[in-house]
């Protein structure tokens, strides 16, 4: 760059708020982005390149290119974004540079610091992020990897936190820790999303805690038995949230070593129907878990979260589902909000019934609803299905199944059964009006003269 060429710079540098640097490390023009930052690296006056700059996000960042972030760092910065690629390794050198960070940058409020995408960072990464977090103490929003007990404390203690997405650390919290946590922490917490290895370290942490999150999540990822974990979970969950302002739940468990379709029963969910004002409820497993499930239990839930407009509850292919078609349009009924919905339904009744003249349940229909989800569903007349869903659900513009079902079929369809609909009534209103003069005959007759 010529001085010309960092004069038109300078001219406009200092409109910049927000950049996304995405810089792949298998690219075919990394070299190029790299020789980009080489002449950014040398400007003619003293840094930042960027004075105004207060967002930057920093994605697939590579230990080629991750020194040079500290050309944009400001006092102004409130909002910071680092991913790092997956051959990033984290030296004292990256260590540096993030805590140079820290010291100039002490305004950040939102922060999401990704080092590792498979989740295994280091125990000096862990111990490194603690220090380097103990610098912001204006934190709103964090979402990060594994972290440690210190940081745990630290963060419980921030009145400014409001999102928190962690992965605690592989081995049990200590007592003292959750001694700390049964005092008033996590004061002005909104939105809980934990990550953990198996049931135990979750209860470590939950044990002793008392927060009003609107949202929380929950994942375990190494591989435990559902039926024996789930119950336990909601248990623990209950009774950490100190009052009823719940809006949103998602559990997911992994079930990695379940040889044979394993059962959870719909009761389990019974102590989360105290939660009157929840909008969503995902609950997900890997593998062979199937939630057993009749029409009274998806009624129950219905009218226990008339709010509800997500719900998710897994299916498992070839095996019998008790929930009827009755119970699904029930819980519309009961649930007027619901956007999303992926329950496992039983289409018997609808597959072998001749699509019926009259209109099914007296002309009712849920206008709201959008997507819908029947894995673990099986359809031989998709036709007839998707007549029946677009009667009850007119809105419904993606229908999902099985990979090997004809799921695809009734998704593919669904969208021109209203207009087939809509052309039968302009047919039997023309053949209303023959033989009886009116404005509106006439006005046909008009057109085609």
């Amino acid at each position: 760059m010529t001085l010309d060429d960092w004069s038109i710079f300078c001219k406009y540098n200092h409109r910049v708020r927000s950049l996304l640097n995405k810089c792949p490390e298998y690219s075919e023009d990394i070299i190029c982005r790299i020789e980009i930052w080489r002449v950014l690296n040398y400007p003619p006056f003293s840094l930042p390149l960027l004075p105004n700059l207060t967002s930057l996000t920093w994605t697939e960042a590579s230990n080629k290119t991750f020194h040079y972030i500290r050309l944009l760092v400001t006092p102004k910065l409130t909002t910071l974004n680092i991913s790092a690629s997956y051959s990033f390794t984290f030296s004292p050198a990256e260590h540096s540079i993030l805590s140079s960070i820290a010291k100039s940058c002490p305004s950040i409020s939102h922060l999401d610091l990704h080092f590792s995408r498979y989740g295994n960072e280091s125990t000096e990464f862990v111990e490194n992020t603690a220090t380097l977090l103990q610098s912001w103490s204006q934190l709103i929003s964090l979402r990060t990897g594994t972290v440690s007990e210190a940081a745990i404390t630290y963060l419980s203690n921030l009145p400014s936190l409001r999102v928190l997405k962690i992965t605690l650390p592989s081995t049990l919290i200590s007592v003292d820790t959750q001694e700390l946590l049964r005092r008033p922490a996590f004061c002005a917490l909104q939105e809980l999303d934990i990550t953990c290895k198996n049931m135990d370290f979750l209860d470590a942490f939950l044990k002793q805690l008392a927060i009003t999150a609107k949202v929380l999540s929950f994942t375990i990822t190494d591989g435990v038995d559902s039926t024996r974990a789930l119950p336990a979970l909601i248990s623990r969950l209950c009774n950490s949230c100190a009052d009823n302002s719940l809006q949103q739940v998602q559990l997911s468990i992994t079930d990695q070593h379940a040889r044979e379709i394993s059962s959870i029963e719909a009761a389990t969910f019974q102590p989360l129907f105290t939660f009157r004002d929840l909008r969503k409820f995902n609950f997900t497993t890997y593998y062979r878990c199937d939630v057993r499930m009749d029409d009274a239990d998806l009624v129950e839930m219905a009218k226990a979260w008339p709010l509800l407009e997500d719900l998710a509850i897994p299916g498992c292919p070839k095996t019998d589902h008790e929930v009827t078609p009755h119970a699904f349009v029930s819980l519309l009924w009961h649930c007027p909000r619901l956007v999303s919905v992926a329950v496992p339904v039983d289409w018997t009744t609808i597959d072998y019934d001749d699509i019926p003249r009259d209109i099914p349940y007296q002309g009712f229909s849920h206008n709201a609803v959008s997507k819908l989800v029947f894995r673990g569903s099986e359809v031989d007349r998709p036709l007839r299905i998707a007549a029946f869903i677009s009667a009850i659900a007119p809105n419904v513009t993606s229908i999902e199944g099985d990979d090997d079902s004809d799921w695809s079929i009734v998704d593919r369809i669904i969208g021109d059964v209203p207009k087939i609909r809509e052309q039968g009534m302009r047919m039997m209103l023309n053949r209303s009006m023959r033989g009886s003069y009116n404005y509106y005959r006439a006005a046909q007759q008009g057109a085609w003269q």
